[in-house]
């Protein structure tokens, strides 16, 4: 399949998990979000075992580094989630993401920046912002804004280094396993502190494998076989269909019922996408190489 297919569905798996915890019992998101990180770690694993070989020696700083990426990632965009309110924490880290992890890439790996690419960020950018703040009455934390910008940072970094380990020679599925299941272990010590009794019940438990498996598993192993063939910037855009996902999920799962401003965000992230999705019909020039 597409690389950019596979990291558009692993995008819509995303964005299921904003209507699963809805409909899911009352949990601390920071248990929630560690929850998910151990149960798709462990899927992760099972799936890496059954499917694939070791390969290359493992570089151990960068595994580690990754592993530690994840486990802030996750812990700080629920925290800003919960400091600033989701609109603007949804904004602030996926809104910014593609723009750093392309920025990073092309600094720290030399990857290419085209104008293909940065056409579709600008209007899949542009719509997620119209998206999730067209409702009004979101609040400013500024203390939730630095926790978006470390979170959207810990995920350019993720993305970046687990990129390396697939130049190397090691297989999405591994790289994937290895990297969650360590980032799994950094985030147990939040389940022993939290409230975790929403897992002994029936929809607690339900929820706790559903997100472990369709937007933590299944989800990075495809986002890792695209990431194989993309850049970091590319991929993170691609990734923006993922509060297009939630949007529509909440309208037919939840009965919301968004304004125009939100439909018009909506239509700008689909045309990003698409921009960056459609195969190109001639070759992209690099910003390098482009006439002043």
């Amino acid at each position: 399949m597409h690389a950019r297919a596979l990291v558009l569905l692993a995008a819509v798996c995303f964005g299921t998990t904003g209507t699963a915890q809805a409909l899911g019992p009352d949990a601390a998101p920071l248990t929630v979000g560690a929850a998910r990180i151990v149960v798709g770690g462990a899927l992760l694993l099972l799936v890496a075992r059954a499917t694939t070989r070791a390969a290359a020696a493992w570089p151990r700083g960068e595994l580690a580094a990754v592993a530690v990426a994840i486990a802030v990632y996750q812990l700080a965009f629920f925290a800003a989630v919960d400091r600033t309110g989701v609109a603007v924490g949804t904004v602030v880290a996926l809104g910014s993401a593609p723009a750093l992890a392309g920025i990073a890439g092309r600094l720290i790996d030399k990857q290419p920046l085209t104008r293909r690419w940065a056409q579709a960020t600008a209007l899949a950018t542009a719509g997620v912002l119209l998206l999730t703040l067209g409702g009004g009455g979101a609040s400013v934390d500024p203390l939730g804004i630095r926790l978006a910008v470390i979170s959207v940072s810990a995920y350019g970094t993720y993305a970046i280094l687990a990129k390396r380990m697939l130049k190397r020679g090691h297989a999405p599925e591994r790289v994937m396993a290895a990297s969650f299941s360590l980032g799994a272990l950094l985030l147990v010590p939040v389940l022993i502190v939290g409230d975790v009794s929403w897992i002994a019940t029936t929809d607690g438990l339900a929820l706790a494998l559903f997100l472990g498996a369709i937007p933590t598993a299944l989800a990075y192993v495809l986002f890792a076989r695209g990431l194989k063939h993309l850049t970091p910037g590319e991929t993170a855009t691609l990734t923006l269909a993922e509060p297009l996902t939630a949007t529509g999920l909440g309208i037919v799962a939840l009965g919301e019922r968004p304004g125009a401003v939100a439909a018009i965000g909506a239509a700008l992230v689909l045309s990003g996408l698409l921009a960056l999705a459609l195969p190109a019909r001639a070759r992209t020039p690099r910003f390098a190489s482009a006439p002043a």
